[in-house]
């Protein structure tokens, strides 16, 4: 049997910054941001074990295979943004990460003939639960 160095590395470095990842963003939190660093953590996590992936001899499917979870852990990282962030600038291009995010997904698996994903949860929901409650729309009177 002969063996790939990139099946004995990559997911020895994707082990290895996992801790990395997850300590350094608790360090100095405060309680506020727990929530949002919490979900931003849950999604790194996934990620990195998610993209460890073997390699199958199909170089466009493992690229594909790599960078599904990449884009999914950016449209988590966005969503937990939008539901915590207080920064509209940020938020409005959160909400464009997960737009162009989910675009990507969806080209990639397209191109290997696949169908793309049924649907993916509201930029303010996690997989699973119901939207948050949005305020309505703000209308001015015309005087």
């Amino acid at each position: 049997m002969k063996l790939d160095l990139r099946t004995l590395i990559f997911p020895t470095a994707v082990l290895l910054s996992i801790p990395l990842a997850v300590g350094s963003i608790s360090l100095g939190a405060t309680p506020d941001e727990a929530p949002f660093l919490a979900e931003n953590d849950a999604a790194m996590t996934r990620m990195m074990a998610d993209m460890a992936v073997k390699p199958s001899g199909d170089v466009d499917r493992d690229f594909v295979a790599m960078m599904v979870p990449h884009h999914q852990g950016a449209i988590e990282m966005a969503q937990a943004l939008l539901r915590h962030g207080r920064n509209e600038q940020l938020k409005r291009l959160a909400q464009e990460i997960i737009v162009t995010q989910q675009q990507e997904i969806a080209a990639m698996r397209l191109a290997l003939g696949q169908t793309p994903s049924p649907s993916v949860p509201s930029p303010n929901t996690n997989a699973g639960e119901q939207p948050l409650e949005q305020a309505p729309p703000h209308h001015h009177e015309s005087h």
